[in-house]
């Protein structure tokens, strides 16, 4: 039985100078082994993952795990997080079981390099017929990983579908990360996070819980990275490589990983009188 074309994968890197993390989330679309063979995308892919300190990937199809292993050899990135824990939620709740196509791999992260000292981050690929009822099942997601490892600082972030006719405006109402004001969402109804044509559909979502982590976005931060214009790619070129475009965000950096960072002036030796 062949493996569902989607799968998800954080990958910790950095570039070892930047003082803000960067936090990303892109959907390569049937990254496999036809695109692993065409070199001039998976230079594009690189260059894309390369930007991001933790990187969510989308639409992995990796049956012989080939893909990880070739992305980590050509990153070499220098660690600056570790993983506290790590959690595949498993949706049972009574009378509506199997809510998400995709359940959600959970993962805690620590970060000693910035304010935030922690935080969860919670992926999600819908399915676009199913998307009104994944998104709000994140609700009780949250919920569950809250009172299972107490934690406070939550990142829910992938392709929602949450845009145009997948999420027409009147069922926003019944989502519970719209309704509830503790939830907020870091790329807007406007934003456009496809290379096709443009159609104001912001497919691809990242949407913050947590006072502390809010309040630590870097401003202006949030944003879609829009590699075609960035690397001047034509349309073809772009799709190649994938028909979305990555969105992300930044957490500020702690003071204490901001002054190690400065280099110490040398003594002065003293002048010695005769």
């Amino acid at each position: 039985m062949p493996q569902p074309p989607t799968f998800l994968l954080l990958l910790l890197l950095s570039t070892g100078s930047a003082l803000a993390l960067r936090l990303c989330s892109f959907n390569v679309r049937s990254f496999g082994e036809a695109k692993k063979e065409n070199k001039n995308a998976m230079d594009v892919i690189v260059k894309v993952i390369k930007r991001c300190d933790i990187i969510l990937l989308m639409e992995i199809k990796d049956s012989n795990n080939i893909i990880c292993p070739m992305l980590m050899d050509r990153l070499n990135g220098e660690k600056l997080l570790s993983v506290k824990k790590r959690y595949l939620y498993h949706d049972y709740q009574a009378g509506d079981t199997d809510v998400f196509s995709r359940e959600p791999f959970v993962v805690w992260f620590q970060s000693p390099y910035t304010v935030v000292k922690d935080f969860v981050i919670v992926p999600l690929h819908t399915t676009p017929e199913t998307s009104v009822k994944e998104i709000d099942e994140l609700a009780d997601v949250y919920t569950d990983m809250k009172h299972r490892w107490k934690a406070e600082n939550f990142i829910f972030m992938g392709d929602f579908n949450a845009g145009c006719s997948y999420v027409p405006k009147k069922a926003w109402k019944n989502i519970r990360l719209r309704t509830d004001p503790g939830f907020v969402w870091l790329i807007g109804d406007q934003e456009d996070t496809t290379v096709k044509e443009s159609t104001n559909c912001a497919y691809d979502r990242i949407v913050l819980r947590g006072q502390e982590i809010i309040s630590f976005v870097v401003h202006g931060s949030n944003r879609t990275f829009d590699f075609q214009k960035a690397y001047g790619l034509t349309k073809e070129e772009a799709l190649d490589v994938s028909d979305h475009f990555p969105v992300e965000f930044k957490l500020q950096s702690s003071r204490v990983f901001a002054t190690n960072k400065k280099s110490i002036s040398p003594r002065k030796k003293k002048t010695r009188r005769s």
